[in-house]
C-alpha cells in the first residue's frame, strides 16, 4: 500500500499487490491516521475487479463519508452500470481529485 498525499486535505491510498480483502484489512489499520483527509483508494493495479470486490469497501466508505469526507475509488475495470449507488468511483486519480473538490465546493455551500 503507497500512500501519498497530493494536498493537504487529500490522501490517495494506492494498491500495490494483493486482493481487495488484504487491502482492506491495511487500509483498515492505517485509517486512524488517514480519518481526517479525504480518501482517494486507487486500485488501478487490480486487473480482475468486480463491482461485488468493491462491497467490501462500503463500510468503511459510510463511515468516512458519515464524517464530511469525500471517499473516491479508482478503478476504470468496472462498468458504470454495476458500480453499487453509495459507492463513488471514477476511472483516474484525477477525476477523483476533482470529484473531491467538488463535493468540498457542495458541503461548502451547504448543499
Amino acid at each position: 500500500m503507497i500512500i501519498d498525499k497530493p494536498n493537504d486535505n487529500t490522501t490517495v491510498v494506492t494498491h500495490e499487490k494483493g486482493g481487495v480483502d488484504d487491502f482492506y484489512l491495511r487500509l483498515e489499520e492505517a485509517y486512524h491516521k488517514l480519518k481526517n483527509d479525504h480518501l482517494v483508494v486507487n486500485l488501478f493495479s487490480l486487473d480482475r475487479l468486480k463491482a461485488a470486490d468493491l462491497k467490501v469497501l462500503d463500510a468503511i466508505s459510510k463511515k468516512h463519508r458519515s464524517d464530511n469526507k469525500s471517499f473516491v475509488i479508482v478503478s476504470d475495470g468496472i462498468s458504470v452500470d454495476d458500480i453499487p449507488d453509495e459507492l463513488v468511483v471514477v476511472p483516474t486519480v484525477q477525476e477523483a481529485l476533482d470529484i473531491i473538490e467538488m463535493e468540498e465546493i457542495e458541503r461548502d455551500l451547504g448543499l
